[in-house]
C-alpha cells in the first residue's frame, strides 16, 4: 500500500510549485468569543506554514485581526448599552469588562494567549493600526479612482448591483464615531483625504490614513496586496459562487495588480446538534474554555486529524473523552507509520508535557479522590504510573476537574459516598453474599490492580472459583446452584459506595480507592438491615 501524504504536505507542494517564498495569512474579526470553528482556519494556517518550513521554504505566517469592523448589532450576549454604539469600529467600542482597552481587544487577547498555548505564533497585525499606518493608503486611493471597475465587477461576479451611492471606502464619521453610516462625495489624492456626509446629519473630511476602511470585498484583495499574502485558508462561505473570493480574485487582478494567495477552502465545525459556530449567535466554545480541559495537542489533532474541505462534528461532554482516547492510542504507538507519524508532528504544541496516565482514567481517579490532589497522587502510585513529573499530572488533572464542572454529563460523575448508601437496602441475597465474600478474599490480598478486581468480580461465573465457593457457603448451598451475573455484581458495588446502581469503569474505580476502605464498606452492605 501507497503511504498517505498528509493534506498539509499536499498544499504545500502545491504551493511550493509557484515559487518557494510564501506567506501563509489568516484573520478574524474579533465580534464576541473567538472559538473552535474559527480555531480551525488558524490551525489549519499552522499546519501548511510548518509544512512549507520542513520543506525548505522561505515562510513567513502571519494574522490579521479585523479590528476595523463595525459592531453589527447587539449581539445575543451583550446588554443594551451596546445600541449606541452599533455601527462604530471595534476597536473605537468600549471593553464588556472594562479591564481592556477596546471592545476588540476584550475577545482578542484570550484568542491569542490561546494561540500560544497550541504552539501558533504568527506576526499578528490588527486592522485599525495598519490603516493609521497608511498600510491600505495606496490600496485606498486605486480603489477610489476605480470605484466603477469594481462596482463592475461586483455586479458581474455577485449578480449584486452596487448602488449610486456605493462606494469601495467607508469613512468614519467624526460626530457619531459610525462607519457604515456615511456617504463618499469626494476625495483628494495629493491630500490623501475624502469628503462625507453622515445620516447623523454631520459632513467632513477624513484622512485616508486612518479615517475609515475600504469594504470587505475590496480591503480582502488589497489586503493581499500590502502584505504580499500568497496562501490563506477561508471559511466556505466566502468560497461560495460570487463570493468574496471570487470577486477578490477579479478586485486584485484588475485594480491591484497582483495575483490572489493559494485558496484553502475549510468546512465548519458543528457544535454537537446545534450546527455550525458563530460568535454573533452564541453557540459557541470558546478556545480559551476548552483548553481548561483538554490538552492542547488534543485540540490541533481535531483539526490536523481531518481534510479541510471535510465537516467536523464536535460535542465537548461525553464524545470529547472519544476524542481524547483516539489521540492517546496514537501517541501510544511504539513504531508508528509515516502518516501517523506526520500527524502526531503537526498536532504537537511546543512545551507540553506527558503522562501515561489515560484522560478517562483520570476522571476515574479525580472523583475518587475526590479533587484532593494529594489523594489523586497516591491513586496514580498505587496504580503503578509514572509520578516523576508532578505538574504534568497536576496539569491533566485540572483538565478533568474542569470537564467534569463544565462539560461532563449526569451519568459521567459520581462521588464516593462517606457513610454507607441507604440504597443498601435494596441489594438482593446474592449480592449480599458476594459483598461479604468480595470483602473477605480483598482483605487477603496485597494490593490489586484494576484488572485484578475486574478479574476477581469475574470469578463468580466459575463453579471452581473461590469467589463462587465463598457464595455459596454463605447462602447454604452447593457452587453449582451460584447463577451470578457479573453486571448484578457490579451495580452491588456501585451502589454500596457510591449509592447508584452504575458508575465509572470498575476496574479502574476499585482500583482508585484504598482497599482497607472497600472491605469495610463490603462488610457493611452486606450486613445493612434497615
Amino acid at each position: 500500500m501507497a503511504d498517505i501524504t498528509h493534506w498539509a504536505d499536499v498544499v504545500a507542494d502545491e504551493v511550493l510549485a509557484k515559487g518557494r517564498k510564501h506567506l501563509v495569512a489568516t484573520g478574524i474579526t474579533p465580534s464576541g468569543h473567538i472559538h473552535i470553528g474559527n480555531m480551525r482556519e488558524v490551525v489549519t494556517a499552522d499546519a501548511v506554514y510548518r509544512a512549507l518550513l520542513d520543506k525548505g521554504a522561505q515562510a513567513e505566517f502571519v494574522y490579521i485581526a479585523d479590528t476595523y469592523d463595525p459592531l453589527r448589532k447587539v449581539y445575543p450576549f451583550l446588554d443594551e448599552s451596546y445600541a449606541e454604539h452599533v455601527g462604530k469600529p471595534l476597536s473605537d467600542v468600549p471593553c464588556p469588562c472594562g479591564k481592556h482597552q477596546s471592545y476588540s481587544e476584550h475577545y482578542l487577547e484570550p484568542f491569542l494567549i490561546a494561540l500560544e498555548r497550541l504552539g501558533i505564533r504568527p506576526t499578528v497585525y490588527r486592522a485599525d493600526e495598519l490603516y493609521k499606518q497608511g498600510v491600505y493608503t495606496d490600496a485606498i486611493k486605486k480603489a477610489l479612482v476605480k470605484r466603477d471597475e469594481i462596482a463592475a465587477i461586483l455586479k458581474n461576479v455577485s449578480g449584486k448591483t452596487p448602488s449610486d451611492t456605493w462606494c469601495p471606502f467607508n469613512p468614519i464619521c467624526s460626530a457619531c464615531g459610525k462607519i457604515n453610516t456615511t456617504i463618499v462625495t469626494g476625495f483628494d489624492l495629493d491630500a490623501e483625504t475624502v469628503d462625507y456626509t453622515c445620516s447623523c446629519a454631520n459632513s467632513g473630511t477624513v484622512s485616508m490614513n486612518g479615517g475609515g476602511k475600504l469594504t470587505w470585498r475590496v480591503d480582502w484583495p488589497a489586503r493581499w496586496k500590502a502584505l504580499g499574502v500568497t496562501v490563506e485558508p477561508y471559511g466556505k462561505d466566502h468560497a461560495s459562487k460570487g463570493g468574496s473570493y471570487d470577486t477578490g480574485v477579479l478586485i486584485a487582478k484588475e485594480v491591484f495588480g497582483y495575483d490572489a494567495p493559494f485558496p484553502i477552502v475549510y468546512e465548519w465545525i458543528m457544535l454537537g446538534n446545534e450546527g455550525a459556530m458563530s460568535s454573533s449567535s452564541g453557540v459557541v466554545v470558546s478556545i480559551s474554555d476548552m483548553l481548561k480541559v483538554v490538552p492542547p495537542e488534543v485540540l490541533r489533532y481535531l483539526i490536523i486529524r481531518t481534510k479541510p474541505e471535510k465537516h467536523i462534528k464536535f460535542d465537548p461532554s461525553q464524545p470529547l473523552l472519544n476524542l481524547v482516547d483516539e489521540f492517546e492510542r496514537l501517541h501510544s504507538i511504539d513504531s508508528p507509520g509515516s502518516y501517523e507519524k506526520r500527524i502526531l508532528e503537526l498536532s504537537h504544541a511546543v512545551g507540553i508535557c506527558h503522562t501515561d496516565i489515560p484522560f478517562k482514567h483520570m476522571i476515574t481517579i479525580y472523583q475518587a479522590a475526590g479533587g484532593d490532589f494529594g489523594k489523586i497522587m497516591r491513586i496514580v502510585k498505587r496504580a503503578g504510573y509514572d509520578t516523576t513529573n508532578e505538574r504534568c499530572i497536576k496539569e491533566l488533572a485540572d483538565n478533568v476537574g474542569n470537564w467534569l464542572e463544565m462539560y461532563a454529563p449526569a451519568f459521567a460523575k459520581f462521588s464516593v459516598k462517606s457513610e454507607l448508601p441507604v440504597q443498601a437496602a435494596s441489594l438482593s441475597e446474592l449480592q449480599r453474599a458476594f459483598l461479604a465474600s468480595f470483602s473477605k478474599l480483598i482483605s487477603q490480598r496485597a494490593e490489586m490492580s484494576g484488572e485484578d478486581y475486574h478479574n476477581l468480580v469475574y470469578s463468580a461465573k466459575e463453579q471452581d472459583s473461590e469467589l463462587t465457593g465463598e457464595m455459596a457457603q454463605l447462602l447454604g448451598v452447593g457452587p453449582e446452584q451460584i447463577q451470578a451475573d457479573p453486571k448484578e455484581l457490579f451495580k452491588a458495588v456501585y451502589t454500596a459506595v457510591l449509592g447508584q446502581q452504575s458508575g465509572p469503569k470498575a476496574g479502574w474505580f476499585l482500583s482508585s480507592l484504598e482497599k482497607d476502605f472497600l472491605v469495610e464498606r463490603f462488610r457493611k452492605a452486606s450486613e445493612y438491615q434497615p
